[in-house]
């Protein structure tokens, strides 16, 4: 037992120079090498039950051995050489061994993802590896494992996307944005959040969802809606009469105190167009409503019905402008 406590503290580099020289004298001893087997075995059950590292790690282990083994060059007495080299040399090999088995535990456990987006005015049908179904909207991004591991079920997203998601008790499904996160177990809900947009939503079609912000949480049902202002950090929740799934149809566009840059980056993502605002004019305009999807010059009619702004068409560019 003392034999596998003392090598246990080699692992750890604490050790006196007595039980080094103990050790350096016993070393061939029948029980050392059963203790060292015993050390040894530990060390990858140990490593085994690890957290996967990465590449980097495992780079770092082989220089951290590579460093102790050099630590032998600046030693001045072949006698503590010698018992380096023992000592040291064992560590290296438990730090290679270590290093090794995690490194092969992570190229075991990587799971390839999967990249899909849209272009302008395109719509995709995804179905995820869990069977749930998903429509990404116009300049969208999503990614997710080929298929979900560990206890969790979660996909990226960067613009909007309406899921319909298979229900499952032990395994929640996660949306991760780059501002919130939504969390639910089973239902249809859409996410809206670009991040070129000030403003960004969660509506629920069916069941419920948790919305999980920085700084707050919010729950919401069937029919409502959250709305969240990236920049200010402000939300407000709201009951939606139509559903939260409009856009699938391409008939109808709809706005909720939406900033005039968001409605028009809208505009470019669905006429793959270039809108931009004149130059010295100030457009602190918020539009509601909605608004019937015929062509983009119905659009920008309506627009320029509720808000008053004018615009001019010339090829693929819009230019807004007050009078």
């Amino acid at each position: 037992m003392e034999e596998i406590n003392r090598l246990r503290r080699y692992i750890y580099n604490v050790y006196t120079q007595e039980e080094a020289l103990d050790t350096l004298e016993h070393i061939k001893n029948p029980d050392y090498l059963k203790a060292i087997n015993l050390v040894a075995n530990e060390v990858w059950e140990e490593s085994c039950e690890a957290q996967p590292v990465s590449d980097y790690s495992h780079a770092e282990y082989k220089k951290e051995a590579q460093r102790l083994l050099n630590h032998l060059e600046h030693q001045r007495s072949i006698w503590l050489q010698r018992l380096s080299i023992a000592v040291v040399s064992f560590a290296a090999v438990i730090l290679l061994c270590v290093g090794g088995v995690r490194f092969y535990q992570e190229k075991r456990l990587q799971v390839p993802y999967t990249y899909i987006s849209t272009s302008f005015g395109e719509k995709k049908r995804v179905t995820l590896p869990d069977g749930s179904q998903l429509i990404l909207n116009s300049c969208s991004r999503i990614c997710y494992p080929i298929r979900f591991t560990g206890d969790v079920r979660k996909i990226a997203l960067n613009g909007e996307a309406f899921f319909k998601v298979v229900h499952n008790e032990k395994l929640p499904f996660v949306v991760k944005t780059n501002h919130f996160n939504v969390r639910v177990l089973g239902t249809q809900f859409d996410v809206k959040a670009y991040s070129s947009d000030e403003l960004a939503s969660v509506g629920v079609k069916s069941g419920k969802v948790q919305v999980n912000m920085p700084e707050a949480m919010m729950k919401i049902g069937c029919r409502e809606e959250i709305s969240i202002n990236i920049v200010s950090g402000e939300y407000t929740k709201r009951v939606r009469q139509n559903g939260t799934d409009l856009w699938i149809e391409g008939s109808t566009l709809r706005f909720n105190c939406t900033p005039i840059r968001d409605a028009a980056r809208e505009l470019e993502r669905i006429y793959n167009c270039r809108i931009t605002f004149a130059f010295g004019q100030k457009f602190n305009n918020l539009i509601s409503g909605e608004h019937d999807n015929l062509n983009l010059k119905a659009v920008l009619n309506s627009i320029e019905f509720v808000t008053g702004i004018h615009y001019k068409i010339e090829g693929n560019h819009v230019l807004l402008y007050h009078d």
